[in-house]
């Protein structure tokens, strides 16, 4: 019989991206498993950066916004994501932080849905997105009303009173991922426009908005894109509903925002949904994610996900058993996107003893291990050492130290 040693060592030496792994910085003996949180660093953006700030600022400086294309980033950048996310070209731009894109996305939508004001979504869904939905209710003075309801009523909730649809694609803290195709069917049969938040989808799984028949979409720069810390996020809009009203009418939507003209004429396009300058070296670092991510094959991506999955689920069985790990995430890879939740009631404090292990994964409140599957820069050895890692920390209970306790301001 193979040994586990041997089928890891055949998975890794037949993986068709393991080339992508030596083209981020991975320090040895890492075991990052948080990309789904933040992204590693691409070799690329360290050259692109030094470029952009040395050459096209330093010595370019304000001739760099046509020199260097910088007034065309969003754009650009955009077009670049809409290939990852099955969207044409001129259907998504790069703006903005997720959060105020979905502001944007849901000003969008109402300015289309006349005679209805209600925002649905689910309990349990990301936070900023409730929060967005709140924020709108309180400034129009309750005519906008935002409800959460059980992820398992949601579709039984729609009907004509129903404006706008905002959910998750793939769920932050269990990784349960959503037909995009049915819900958009569901809603459409109501009138109800969706917006979709694909934070933990794009770069990790393959998705169609417009074979869907998405509306609107957002989604972050960081995560799976490698954009660094706080990278530009993006919106779609699909080309048919391009007409809506831009709620944050920025000068950078506007037509022309050259002449400076004091009445807001909104651009024709994707380009309307634009607001502030764009944060140029942000903008630099996501493009050299997006182009590096740009280079794998999402079909490719997409399996080796699920093997990761499939290989962590089942080392971690033992553990499940013996000390207490639940398996939140589904089990069937098909409904889940890239990255595997345990529950477990000292989450936080394991977290904190596998990071002195170099085993890099997150926390989620109130009791959630999260482990992200990168699938450009990890390998099937990384899981079974990461796993024994893990292994150690809960015989020895080295968790369970005072410092490790303690709560930190992000987790």
């Amino acid at each position: 019989m193979t040994s586990l040693a041997d089928q890891v060592a055949a998975l890794d030496a037949n993986d068709p991206l393991r080339e992508f792994r030596d083209r981020f910085q991975l320090r040895d003996g890492l075991i990052y498993l948080d990309g789904n949180s933040l992204g590693a660093l691409p070799k690329a953006t360290m050259a692109a950066m030094q470029d952009a700030v040395g050459e096209q600022w330093g010595e370019g400086l304000i001739t760099s916004w046509l020199g260097a294309d910088w007034v065309n980033s969003p754009r650009r950048i955009g077009d670049k994501i809409a290939a990852l996310i099955g969207a044409n070209p001129g259907e998504v731009i790069a703006a903005d932080s997720t959060s105020v894109n979905i502001f944007k996305a849901l000003g969008a939508a109402l300015s289309l849905q006349s005679g209805r004001s209600l925002i649905l979504t689910e309990e349990g869904n990301f936070p900023t997105d409730h929060y967005m939905m709140q924020g709108l209710e309180r400034l129009s003075g309750g005519t906008v009303r935002s409800l959460a309801v059980p992820a398992s009523d949601v579709l039984g909730r729609l009907d004509d009173d129903v404006a706008v649809l905002l959910l998750t694609q793939v769920h932050y803290k269990t990784g349960a991922m959503r037909d995009m195709a049915a819900v958009n069917a569901a809603a459409h049969e109501h009138g109800v426009l969706v917006i979709w938040d694909l934070s933990h989808s794009t770069g990790a799984i393959e998705v169609d908005l417009n074979g869907s028949g998405a509306d609107f979409a957002i989604g972050c720069g960081y995560k799976f894109l490698n954009g660094g810390p706080g990278a530009p996020a993006y919106m779609y809009v699909a080309q048919r509903h391009q007409h809506a009203d831009a709620v944050l009418a920025g000068w950078f939507g506007h037509a022309r925002p050259f002449a400076f003209e004091e009445q807001y004429d909104a651009a024709s396009g994707i380009e309307r949904f634009l607001c502030g300058t764009p944060p140029v070296l942000g903008m630099v670092a996501l493009e050299a994610g997006v182009d590096l991510i740009a280079k794998a094959d999402m079909g490719d991506v997409r399996a080796k996900s699920v093997k990761l999955a499939e290989l962590l689920i089942a080392q971690m069985q033992p553990l499940c058993a013996q000390y207490g790990f639940e398996l939140v995430s589904p089990q069937n890879r098909a409904e889940s996107g890239s990255h595997v939740s345990f529950a477990h009631p000292n989450a936080y404090a394991i977290a904190q003893a596998l990071k002195t292990r170099d085993v890099i994964g997150d926390f989620r409140a109130p009791d959630v291990l999260r482990l992200g599957l990168t699938p450009l820069y990890l390998r099937y050895a990384d899981i079974v050492e990461a796993v024994q890692r893990l292994s150690e920390i809960c015989e020895t209970r080295s968790w369970d130290r005072p410092e490790f306790h303690a709560m930190s301001a992000v987790t």
